[in-house]
């Protein structure tokens, strides 16, 4: 992959990213009643913790976009992609509806299935990853024993 087409798709990832958190955030915010159902019971303040997560991914969305706070932005989604996952869980196991999102495993199988790839997606295009697509130039790696 040559340096321009890595750091194209680099950028088109960090705004896919950025429209899609820009708008989960959003939904976040205007229907935190509708998602009050999937927070784990051992979540606190469940209704504070949507909103605040709602922010936050308004923050990491707004934060993609920019040099300086990018990579500190794509750390703050990849831990949010791990942090919301006990909701995911417990959305797909106890079948709980809520309108507008389905409710079967073609919904929920692929969602649970894709949050590592948010995780890595989050990595790599705030920069702070570049595997798969990139090996490290010889010279930075670790020198190798010599072989008698």
């Amino acid at each position: 992959m040559t340096d321009q087409a890595f750091e194209t798709g680099r950028r088109r990832l960090r705004y896919a990213l950025t429209a899609i958190y820009l708008f989960i955030g959003v939904v976040h915010l205007v229907a935190t009643d509708a998602m009050l159902p999937l927070m784990p019971d051992w979540v606190p303040e469940p209704r504070l913790v949507i909103q605040a997560t709602g922010l936050c991914e308004i923050a990491g969305a707004l934060g993609l976009l920019t040099g300086r706070f990018r990579r500190a932005a794509a750390i703050g989604l990849a831990l949010y992609a791990v942090c919301v996952y006990p909701a995911n869980l417990k959305h797909a196991f106890e079948h709980i509806h809520v309108e507008g999102i389905p409710d079967s495993w073609w919904y929920h199988g692929p969602r649970l299935a894709f949050q590592p790839v948010f995780v890595w997606a989050a990595l790599w295009a705030g920069g702070l990853i570049d595997w798969p697509f990139r090996r490290r130039e010889r010279s930075a790696e670790r020198p190798r024993a010599a072989t008698p």
